[in-house]
């Protein structure tokens, strides 16, 4: 349950009076994420005393794991040196590893050092892989037996090491050069008769993620094949180290945020307590090009100043037009960027997906087109700007659909990002081309509409 207001101001009390001791027996009582919501409110001294507390109740990483990791990074720099490096070590190697990483970069090296001799070893080779890839996220904590031992000897194995393993969901089978060659879940190392050879037990050629590759790749094959760890491999096929479910969750939470982020021109770091100053500073670039498009959109309507000087009222229907053009673009470029991010266009034409948006744009703006028109109709009296505005809505409406699902898939082939502002450049083709469509017909349409 959460800590109630009362609760939390006790916590305050308590720690302003330095009773650390009583706030870790009150604290142990509630889950860890509980405890990380106090750190929000408190000030730098009152932090470094929860942190005291935490330490003594062992709970300090898990209640740190679940802030924000802007909010985490502040909190961090608080904590002396000696009290940070006894919270890591007692992380898990890949979990310590990323504690490590979000201290600054003249810190890295002073927590490193007061580390137990054997995880410190472990991280030193976990820092040779680069950011974001699966070695760099990998425990090298997992069971691998030779092919010839039996289900019985794995069972005793697994029961005199499994203290010092982080997750066990899965037994790996190696040869004699250390190879990956097969894997056995532990049910079917339960139930099979204690004198089972391995190699019967397992199934060969299990899928893999070389260390190098992106943790992308290893999320996506956990996800497709409904794995609960994934394993990771170095020159041709060598054991190294496990990807588990815990650390792909993130992955993908991370992913998410940074592509959605990223669809919006928003800094993947910023999070809604950010720095006021920060965070105009991280979305001003964007501010700055979404305006020139703007400028680009004006440019055009500008050219119709004799059109709107004869028939103002055509004022009225333009931000239909480019907003249901905007609306269109961005729900083909939501399913799109998702689709490139889970790897669902790997098993189908991406020819064939864009003009499916295309198709569903058209239908559509149709549809939203003939509403619209028999409103205005009705409004107005006067069917030609009605026809206007479904002519208008029905190109704008496909064209942004096919705007959503090319922009990302260009963006990949140039190799960037696919939804590396992807929402601001289909907003830009959107609004020029809906007024360019509607006050072009509507140009047109004058002698018809009496103009």
């Amino acid at each position: 349950m959460a800590l109630s207001s009362a609760q939390t101001q006790a916590i305050r009390k308590l720690l302003r009076t330095g009773a650390t001791a009583r706030v870790g027996r009150v604290l142990a009582r509630h889950h860890p994420a509980d405890a990380a919501a106090l750190f929000t409110d408190l000030t730098p001294a009152e932090s470094r005393l929860l942190f005291d507390a935490l330490l003594e109740t062992k709970q300090a990483g898990d209640a740190l794991r679940a802030l924000p990791e802007t909010l985490l990074r502040d909190v961090l720099e608080r904590i002396a040196d000696d009290k940070l490096a006894t919270m890591i070590g007692r992380r898990p190697p890949d979990e310590a590893l990323w504690f490590l990483g979000l201290l600054s970069e003249a810190r890295q090296p002073t927590v490193l050092t007061r580390l137990p001799a054997p995880l410190a070893d472990e991280l030193q080779r976990l820092r040779r892989y680069p950011e974001g890839s699966a070695g760099a996220i990998m425990t090298p904590r997992f069971l691998a037996l030779p092919r010839e031992r039996t289900a019985g000897e794995a069972i005793a194995e697994l029961q005199q090491r499994g203290e010092t393993l982080e997750a066990i969901f899965y037994l790996y089978v190696v040869d004699a050069d250390g190879l990956l060659a097969g894997v056995v879940s532990l049910r079917q190392l339960i139930l099979a008769p204690p004198d089972r050879p391995l190699y019967e037990l397992m199934v060969g050629e299990p899928v893999r993620v070389d260390v190098g590759e992106d943790q992308e790749r290893a999320a996506a094959i956990a996800s497709r094949y409904n794995l609960l760890a994934v394993p990771v491999t170095e020159n041709g096929g060598r054991l190294v180290g496990v990807v588990t479910v815990d650390d792909l969750i993130d992955v993908i939470h991370e992913e998410a945020t940074e592509d959605f982020y990223k669809v919006a021109g928003v800094d993947e770091g910023e999070h809604v307590f950010a720095p006021v100053l920060r965070s105009v500073r991280n979305r001003f670039s964007w501010v700055l090009i979404n305006l020139l498009t703007a400028f680009g959109a004006a440019s055009i309507v500008a050219l119709f100043e004799s059109t709107l000087d004869r028939l103002v009222v055509l004022a009225v229907f333009m931000p239909i037009v480019a907003g249901l053009g905007g609306n269109s673009g961005t729900q083909s470029l939501t399913v799109m960027v998702r689709g490139l991010a889970l790897g669902e266009l790997e098993f189908g034409s991406t020819i064939r997906a864009v003009g499916r948006q295309f198709v569903i744009g058209a239908l559509l703006g149709a549809a939203a087109g003939l509403v619209t028109a028999l409103l205005v109709w009705l409004w107005r009296g006067n069917p030609w700007i009605g026809v206007a505005v479904f002519l208008a809505m029905l190109a704008n409406m496909a064209l942004g659909a096919l705007a959503g699902a090319a922009i990302p898939l260009l963006l990949r082939a140039l190799r960037f990002d696919p939804a590396l502002g992807s929402g601001v450049l289909v907003t830009a083709v959107t609004d020029s081309f809906g007024f360019l469509a509607f006050l072009g017909l509507a140009t047109l349409f004058l002698p018809l509409i009496g103009a």
